[in-house]
């Protein structure tokens, strides 16, 4: 009887441990299932090929760090309308309770960081021992939606691809996000129709794979229905946020600008001088555009050129907004910048022909063109009404032309909105024919990249080895049309916002072997990392080389695990000398 009753108990007491086991278990599940601590995602090859360059354990930090937002906001003051005191006593009546400060690096005085808050523990409902009685009701946004929310912004219904079912407005909901996954037939993808019902349970697409993406809580605007089917508008007002960083939309328009430290070094590191000529080769959205025009005190031409119509027309509100008239924009290839010689013979002002000079809108020509639009409208009615009684007597005499009212409509609409891209005079960005060689005082290349250095990322696995030696080969391709455009003794800055060797070291290493011309030179402020130095070789036998030793404190390269706390991004700087000398050599 006595063995019955000890072994008995010890039945009892493996039994009790071991539903305690697997009590703590799913209650420790469920701690790290409603919580934030993604796995940034990348393609193997690349993953090799990072970790040599960084090391495993650094490039595991760097990788950690892109996943999280800075903990601040920079912000650069427009010195022609403000001041950053006046700046910061604006900020602290609208911001209240957060921290605002001026930076103290020498010459960047201008500069105004504002802190923000995170990671924060969020209570998704837990109890004590972190178990989830009930599953919240959730919503589920897209990963560029978390991404900007995640630097504060909001969620708005576009970004929601699933919801629980019967959410109503006022109910309190979790979000997480969807991430993109390896698909069935290879490469990655989203795998949610939008509208799907999460039922919270194990059956939800990508239950498992939101474990660890939750990124607040807060009140659904809208019924699940509404957010389905409203096109616009805010889907969640946010309680709780993991990273809390205020909101600038909207904020001291024309005095301020949002803009990551290192592109406001990039535009230092260019140097520009007063009545200089400047090009910025791919210019959207107009952040370092602007900065150059500020440091030049919006005295000399700043060609702002970029591929893009909608970009170029961004560029020209930006300016606008900021009251910079010695910015000139043109819709311009970066590898078709540099005039042919037949067409350079024929230039006027440094422009391929005068006909081929892009129609530039500054500042107040933008608001007068705006006014203008605006006084037209109600005379433009009253003809139009004219024009109508006018054609239907026509058609009485001709008894063969008719003009509808719709078509009428449609002319009203087409004079006040402009009638388009190719015809409008108000806000037009026609195509560029290219530059002279050596017309420009100073180039800046700010290159399209990988970006693989932007904040927050949760997702990096779309780019493969081979699109990132295809993104190197376009930025070398820019970079000899660059060098051309740089008088001797000017200066060519050329960055990017990538963490990627080949788009960064090797460019460099490509630009100085093969322009003898060319030369670093120092930066100021100084206050990124060096670059690297070696080469790495590919298992297909291609050699990638990098800085050599000496070159690498005359680049900077900025480390999202550094204490900096910025964007992973890169700058280098370069002086143009004679280039006869080396004209003279490649011809013999």
């Amino acid at each position: 009887m006595k063995k019955k009753a000890r072994d008995f108990f010890r039945r009892s007491i493996s039994t009790f441990f071991t539903r305690l086991k697997i009590t703590m278990e799913t209650s420790h599940q469920q701690q790290q299932r409603y919580s934030y601590n993604p796995t940034l995602r990348w393609n193997p090859e690349v993953e090799s090929y990072l970790c040599n360059a960084y090391g495993p354990a650094h490039f595991s930090r760097i990788s950690k760090a892109l996943t999280r937002p800075s903990c601040y906001s920079c912000i650069r003051v427009n010195t022609l309308k403000s001041t950053p005191d006046s700046v910061i006593e604006k900020l602290r009546g609208i911001l209240k309770g957060v921290s605002i400060s001026k930076c103290e690096v020498p010459g960047l005085e201008y500069l105004v960081f504002v802190k923000g808050s995170g990671p924060h523990s969020v209570d998704y409902g837990c109890d004590e021992d972190g178990n989830v009685k009930h599953p919240p009701k959730e919503v589920l946004v897209s990963r560029k939606c978390a991404e900007a929310v995640l630097r504060g912004a909001e969620v708005y219904v576009p970004g929601v691809l699933a919801c629980s079912a019967h959410v109503e407005k006022g109910d309190e909901v979790v979000v997480s996000v969807s991430v993109e996954q390896p698909g069935a037939e290879g490469g990655w993808v989203v795998g949610i129709t939008r509208g799907t019902i999460l039922q919270g349970a194990e059956t939800d697409p990508y239950h498992f794979e939101r474990s660890g993406l939750y990124i607040g809580q807060g009140r659904a605007m809208m019924t699940r229905s509404g957010i389905f089917r409203a096109p616009e508008g805010i889907a969640v007002d946010f309680s709780d946020r993991v990273y809390d960083l205020p909101s600038f939309r909207g904020v001291l328009e024309g005095e301020i600008f949002l803009q990551n430290l290192p592109s406001i070094v990039t535009a230092h590191a260019l140097d520009p001088q007063k009545g200089e000529r400047i090009l910025d080769m791919c210019a959207a959205p107009g952040g370092k555009t602007t900065a150059i025009a500020i440091l030049m005190k919006d005295e000399g031409e700043i060609v702002a050129a970029d591929r893009s119509h909608n970009k170029v027309l961004d560029i020209q509100k930006l300016a606008a907004e900021m009251g910079l008239s010695c910015i000139t924009t043109c819709r311009l290839d970066a590898l078709k910048a540099v005039c042919s010689r037949n067409e350079s013979d024929n230039i006027t002002n440094h422009c391929c022909t005068e006909d081929s000079c892009d129609v530039t809108i500054q500042g107040s020509n933008l608001l007068k063109s705006e006014v203008e639009k605006i006084e037209v409208i109600a005379t433009e009615r009253l003809n139009a009404e004219k024009d109508f009684k006018k054609n239907v007597t026509n058609e009485k005499a001709n008894e063969r032309i008719y003009i509808s009212r719709a078509d009428i409509r449609k002319d009203m609409r087409r004079k006040r909105n402009g009638p388009g891209r190719n015809q409008s005079v108000g806000g037009k960005a026609e195509k560029s024919k290219g530059f002279a060689p050596n017309s420009f005082d100073r180039v800046l290349l700010d290159a399209p990249c990988s970006a693989l250095g932007l904040r927050p990322r949760l997702f990096a696995g779309e780019e493969t080895v081979e699109s990132l030696r295809k993104h190197a080969k376009y930025q070398r391709k820019m970079f000899d049309q660059a060098v051309q455009l740089v008088r001797p003794g000017g200066v060519l800055v050329y960055s990017t916002c990538t963490i990627n060797p080949g788009e960064n070291e090797a460019v460099v290493r490509y630009a100085l072997d093969t322009y003898k011309f060319l030369s670093l030179a120092s930066q100021n402020p100084r206050i990124g990392g060096p670059g690297l130095v070696g080469r790495f070789e590919f298992p297909d036998g291609y050699t990638e080389e990098w800085l050599r030793p000496g070159q690498e404190e005359l680049v900077q390269r900025f480390d999202p695990s550094s204490p900096l706390d910025t964007i992973g991004f890169f700058i280098a700087k370069f002086i143009v000398g004679s280039k006869e000398a080396d004209l003279e050599q490649s011809a013999t």
